[in-house]
C-alpha cells in the first residue's frame, strides 16, 4: 500500500512540474515580443547615449510643439528612450515617456511646464511634482487631467533639482506653460540604484473626487503622443516631425 501510495504521490508531483514547466514557457512565448521591443530599446538608447549627434532626428526639444496643433510643448531635451507601454521587465508597462538628457550631467537640463495649469509637490516628494489642468479640451474633451515630472533629484536623493519656487508641499500653484520646474535627474526612489539621467513625464486620469491617480498604474494614464504631437517613425522610435516654436 504505501508502495502505491508513493508512487501516486511521485506521479502527482510530476504531472504538477510539468504543467508549471508548460506555463513559464506559454508566458515567456506571450512575453517575447515585449521583451524583444524592450531590448531592441535599450540597444537604441545606448547608441544615443553613445553618439547623440549621429541620431539628431531623434533628439526632442524642451519648449517646441511637435506639430503645429500639437496642446503642449515638449517639457524638456533628449531622446524619448522608452514610451508609454513599452516594458522593462516581464508584467511590467511603461505609464509615460522617459526623456534622456543629451548632456550627460544631473541638474543641466531644464525641465517646464507642458501647458498651463496647478502645480503640486507634496511634502514628502523629492524629485516630482504634478499639474492640474482642469478642463481640458484637447484630446480628452474637457475632463481634467495632470501632467506628472519626476526624477527632478540626485541619486542618492538628497539634492532636489526642483525649482526653488515649489518647496515641498507647494499646492494648486498656477503657472503657465514653459514655467522652468527643475532639472533632469537620477532619483529612482532607492538610494544606491540611481536611473540613467531621465525626465520621466505622463499624463494623469482624475479621480472621481478630483485628485489625481496613482500614474505607475498603466490604466491610469493617457499616452502622451496626442497631447505632445509624438510619432513613431518606421523603425519605432518616437519623434517631433515639426519642433515649431511656442
Amino acid at each position: 500500500m504505501r508502495s502505491n501510495k508513493s508512487s501516486r504521490t511521485g506521479l502527482y508531483l510530476l504531472l504538477a512540474a510539468l504543467l508549471i514547466g508548460v506555463g513559464l514557457l506559454l508566458t515567456a512565448f506571450a512575453l517575447r515580443p515585449s521583451l524583444a521591443i524592450g531590448v531592441d530599446r535599450l540597444a537604441r538608447l545606448r547608441a544615443w547615449f553613445a553618439n547623440p549627434a549621429a541620431n539628431s532626428e531623434w533628439t526632442v526639444l524642451g519648449g517646441k510643439r511637435c506639430t503645429p496643433d500639437a496642446p503642449m510643448l515638449m517639457p524638456t531635451d533628449g531622446y524619448i528612450g522608452f514610451g508609454r507601454g513599452d516594458s522593462f521587465r516581464p508584467g511590467h508597462r511603461h505609464s509615460g515617456y522617459d526623456i534622456f538628457t543629451p548632456d550627460g550631467a544631473v541638474n543641466t537640463t531644464p525641465v517646464i511646464a507642458a501647458y498651463d495649469g496647478y502645480l503640486t509637490r507634496e511634502g514628502d516628494w523629492r524629485s516630482s511634482v504634478i499639474i492640474r489642468h482642469p478642463d481640458f479640451q484637447p484630446v480628452v474633451g474637457g475632463e481634467q487631467i495632470w501632467t506628472y515630472y519626476t526624477h527632478m533629484a540626485s541619486a542618492d536623493g538628497a539634492q532636489s533639482f526642483i525649482a526653488s519656487q515649489f518647496p515641498p508641499g507647494t499646492h494648486d500653484l498656477f503657472v503657465p506653460a514653459g514655467t522652468l520646474l527643475g532639472y533632469q535627474g537620477n532619483w529612482s526612489g532607492t538610494a544606491g540604484n540611481p536611473t540613467g539621467i531621465h525626465l520621466h513625464f505622463s499624463v494623469v486620469k482624475s479621480t472621481p473626487s478630483g485628485g489625481y491617480e496613482n500614474e505607475t498604474d498603466i490604466d491610469n494614464t493617457y499616452d502622451p503622443a496626442p497631447f505632445l504631437g509624438v510619432t513613431r517613425n518606421a523603425a519605432g522610435v518616437l519623434i517631433c516631425e515639426g519642433g515649431s516654436d511656442q
